[in-house]
């Protein structure tokens, strides 16, 4: 590529001046560090407080409160034992002994998951021992009191609880003053627990209201920046581009801050003047351009008549050259040699085949000029024109020429007619031993459709798939298969003018026949 062709890079631009030297990365950046330190402490200052209350919160909720619920369970079951014992032994029905069984167990329950808690519990070891001062006097209460009471019923009767009263008074009185004590010190640490969870909580407050706060001040800052860093300069660089837009193209962008958008305008001015020369350039360009389509114009005139002239005037010459040279035959062929004979049927071959030629090259050059207008069309239509045309060779071939049922496309009728004659055409022209079978497929491929021309022909050697579709080009003589080498050509010609493209299956080594398939769009997405 010349230098002339290639653009050139655009100049630097001025560097900034003063405070236009700072990038708004660094005002972000120093506002950035300042921020995530004040976060940092505070965050550190908030998750301790959480992890304070957490654990504050776990003592009080998970054991000192549960704690005190045992110990109620436990003082309940304990009364249970008292007044079922009592009342056995005033009246000593069973069932009051059975209550005081149940009330037992339910003792030795509450008892099992109030040591269970233990472990985590505040003042564990003091807690723990007031519990096993219950769990004593609960024993020696049963032991004197209600497992003597239970025994002595078969002895005294109903007598029993009036005989062993005094008993009962001395030992139970123990056992409340046992639970009283217990609940008392869980009530304490419950309290204590309440206290530090509330001062816990006021610091997790203060810990994010620091927090919020620092954010506050961060957004604020940051606001002050993109205020007087990007917003401003971004304004005046807008004003700017405005008047350039609104048509003075000669104005000059300059911002002096911050770097980066004083950068930018550099190159945007920059931009501007490149853009304002090319457009001077380009409008120089269009004038010429202008000039050459004239010219095109009338160059494409001079190129119809001449095919008006190829069409009539040059087909008359050869005309008069076969019928002449056929009159010449007939007149004096009894008095001409085998060779002479020869001569003349040479001559009227190569004339038809000029025609032939010359009709051919019209059919090739009118494609996409004249009577190309597309419609929407059912595309078996042209397929029965072009099989009325083929009639005859078909006949005559004994062909078989089916099809599936083939959809509406968007196409010029007469062009996709020439396309299906060619390709019949062609499958029963290159015809093998057997009987030409021709089968014209179609399926949906995307938003197209793709068509398919599959016969049992000779075939065609893989290596010549490309050239085929080369206008003149042949790969039989003309001794064996007649034709002037356009067929192919003006079928892709055909299809690429339709948006498509065409090409030859490979065929499996050893089979026969040739597959040419190509796409069409579809008529009812063009409607």
């Amino acid at each position: 590529m010349s230098d002339r062709g290639r653009l050139r890079p655009l100049p630097a631009p001025e560097p900034a001046t003063g405070f236009g030297k700072l990038r708004v990365g660094q005002w972000f950046l120093l506002t950035g560090v300042l921020i995530a330190a004040a976060l940092a402490i505070t965050g550190l200052f908030a998750v301790s407080s959480m992890k304070e209350v957490n654990r504050l919160r776990g003592a009080v909720v998970d054991v000192v409160d549960p704690a005190a619920l045992r110990t109620l369970e436990i003082s309940n079951a304990l009364t249970a034992q008292e007044s079922s014992a009592r009342t056995y032994g005033r009246t000593n029905e069973e069932r009051s002994l059975l209550a005081y069984r149940a009330a037992v167990t339910d003792e030795a329950t509450a008892m099992a998951e109030l040591e269970r808690l233990m472990p985590r519990m505040p003042e564990g070891d003091a807690v723990r021992a007031e519990v096993r001062r219950i769990r004593t006097v609960g024993d020696a209460w049963r032991r004197d009191y209600a497992e003597t009471l239970i025994a002595s019923v078969p002895a005294y009767k109903t007598d029993t609880a009036q005989r062993m009263a005094s008993v009962n008074a001395e030992r139970f009185t123990e056992v409340r003053r046992s639970l009283d004590a217990l609940r008392a010190h869980l009530n304490r640490l419950h309290d204590e627990g309440s206290a530090r969870l509330d001062r816990g909580w006021t610091a997790l407050y203060v810990a994010l209201g620091m927090i919020v706060a620092v954010l506050v001040l961060a957004g604020i800052g940051s606001l002050l920046i993109v205020r007087f860093a990007v917003l401003r300069p971004l304004a005046e660089l807008t004003e700017q581009v405005r008047a350039v837009g609104q048509g003075d193209f000669d104005h000059r962008l300059k911002v002096e801050r911050p770097s980066e958008l004083s950068e930018l305008s550099g190159h945007v001015d920059a931009m501007r003047r490149r853009m304002l020369a090319e457009w001077r350039r380009a409008s120089e360009a269009q004038a010429k351009l202008e000039e050459q389509t004239a010219e095109l114009r009338r160059s494409n005139s001079e190129l119809e008549q001449f095919a008006y002239v190829a069409s009539h005037d040059l087909q008359e010459p050869l005309r008069k050259v076969a019928s002449f040279t056929q009159m010449l035959d007939q007149r004096y062929g009894d008095q001409l040699d085998a060779r002479a004979k020869q001569y003349i049927a040479f001559a009227v071959d190569g004339a038809k085949r000029m025609q032939l030629l010359i009709n051919d090259l019209l059919d090739f050059s009118r494609v996409g000029r004249i009577g190309g207008e597309m419609t929407t069309l059912d595309a078996d239509a042209p397929l029965q024109a072009a099989l009325k045309n083929l009639a005859a060779p078909i006949e005559e071939a004994g062909a078989t020429v089916t099809s599936d049922e083939l959809p509406v496309v968007r196409g010029n009728r007469s062009q996709l007619t020439q396309l299906f004659q060619n390709l019949i055409g062609n499958a029963v022209k290159f015809r093998s031993e057997e009987s030409p079978k021709i089968h014209i497929g179609v399926r949906r491929d995307g938003d197209v459709w793709e068509f398919s021309c599959t016969d049992n022909g000779i075939g065609i050697d893989g290596k010549y798939t490309e050239r085929i579709f080369l206008i003149f080009q042949r790969l039989h003589g003309r001794d064996a298969y007649a034709g002037t080498g356009i067929g192919l050509a003006l079928c892709k010609k055909i299809v690429e003018y339709h948006g498509g493209r065409i090409w030859v299956e490979q065929t499996e080594p050893g089979t026969t026949g040739t597959t040419f398939k190509w796409t069409l769009p579809d008529g009812e997405t063009h409607e």
